[in-house]
């Protein structure tokens, strides 16, 4: 964009500077090379210039993971009794070439239910799922994010609170304790995709011996809902849907957690274990968590995609 354009969009915030000012701010960009002349168009953003907002802008993003899942959760219309309606996703890029591998090496997670369900979408080069477009040389997949708990919840009138996500230690396939905690006010960034690239979990272990460290969001409700929370989880359940692994009692820590006076604690399981498995299992992926909406009748069981893979 120009001077001109600059200088309208700053005044909507308050900013006032000259077209003159702009261009001379625009020209020391330049130099620094953020910015770059696009003939009469104006000037256009270089991927230095890209990489210094996102570096620059940091400490204005603190919190901004909670008010994405805030937003996903109101923008969620899906209707587990209807089956009908846009829910939140995560999305993974893996390498055509290794995905039918990623998928062998993500079946142990789905078997043993560590995931928010078992109902994915795949998408090729050059498609969508969510907000991210799949790049040339990949295949998208699409996994239900735990956010779509949020948002039936919210429908139904129950407010949700979202406090962390963590890395959970699992023993005999039950909930222990959180070994490390990223509060979603504090980050700017997904909580579960910093496990993974850390390399701090045991999905696949987890999902074998019923022991291990797998990723996991924790969630509070107000105690007198419980019970209309209890059918909103039945009936979730009842459309493929699960992901909450534990629901705690009125003012009673859960997982070494503790929650507030007449709230009750409920731990979901994070919507990336499966893709934490492949990781795990030394295949490359490329995590964007939370990245936007899907129509439900898109989804397809992941063993009817893992059959599909295998007889090709």
């Amino acid at each position: 964009m120009g001077s001109v354009t600059i200088a309208r969009e700053l005044e909507r915030h308050g900013i006032f500077l000259s077209e003159r000012a702009v261009r001379y701010h625009l020209k020391i960009t330049d130099e620094e090379g953020f910015t770059q002349p696009a003939g009469h168009d104006g000037r256009m953003l270089t991927p230095q210039g890209l990489e210094e907002l996102r570096m620059a802008l940091a400490p204005d993003q603190v919190g901004f993971i909670l008010e994405k899942l805030e937003l996903l959760a109101f923008r969620t219309t899906f209707d587990p009794e209807k089956l009908a309606g846009l829910l939140p996703i995560n999305t993974s890029l893996f390498n055509k070439s290794r995905f039918p591998e990623a998928l062998r090496a993500m079946s142990d997670t789905f078997k043993a239910g560590i995931c928010v369900s078992d109902l994915v979408a795949v998408a090729a080069e050059g498609e969508k799922l969510g907000s991210v477009v799949v790049p040339e040389g990949k295949v998208g997949l699409a996994t239900v994010c735990s956010v779509t708990t949020n948002g039936v919840l919210l429908k139904a009138g129950i407010p949700i609170e979202s406090r962390f996500g963590g890395v959970l230690e699992v023993r005999d396939a039950k909930p222990r304790r959180f070994v490390a905690v990223i509060n979603y006010n504090g980050t700017s960034l997904d909580p579960s995709e910093q496990y993974i690239r850390a390399r701090m979990t045991s999905v696949n272990q987890a999902a074998r011996t019923g022991n291990g460290k797998i990723l996991a969001n924790f969630r509070e409700i107000p105690a007198p809902a419980r019970a209309l929370v209890e059918k909103k989880i039945a009936q979730l359940k009842k459309a493929g849907i699960g992901g909450i692994f534990a629901l705690g009692n009125t003012s009673e820590p859960i997982c070494q957690i503790a929650v507030g006076v007449n709230r009750a604690g409920m731990v979901l399981y994070g919507g990336l274990n499966p893709v934490a498995a492949v990781v795990e299992a030394g295949i490359e992926v490329e995590n964007i968590a939370e990245s936007g909406l899907l129509d439900f009748r898109l989804l397809k069981s992941f063993w009817k995609l893992s059959d599909e893979y295998r007889s090709e």
